[in-house]
């Protein structure tokens, strides 16, 4: 199993209720149910203030590397990418578990 991590920084002056960030929030959360290879799926805001923490997480889960491979590539994750490219910035880590 692969662990995918993603972390995300809104860019500065970018609001988590502004349409385009609710938008994106709401592609990720829906990505779940729409792309069979993920195995595990979560996402949500950051609830802590702190100034070295990010604002969005995602943790989810895939069988192998092939598996990531075609959740990276799917239509609605990439759909969802393109709308959090507009405001964000974002770290990843995949580690086998």
């Amino acid at each position: 199993m692969i662990r995918h991590l993603v972390l995300f920084k809104l860019n500065d002056g970018v609001r988590r209720d502004e349409p385009r960030v609710v938008e994106g929030v709401k592609a990720f959360r829906a990505l779940g149910d729409q792309i069979p290879e993920l195995t595990f799926w979560e996402c949500d805001w950051n609830i802590t203030d702190r100034p070295i923490a990010y604002d969005f997480a995602i943790n989810s889960a895939v069988e192998d590397t092939d598996a990531l491979k075609r959740y990276i590539e799917h239509p609605a994750h990439q759909a969802g990418v393109a709308l959090w490219r507009e405001f964000a910035t974002w770290v990843i880590a995949d580690y086998e578990f």
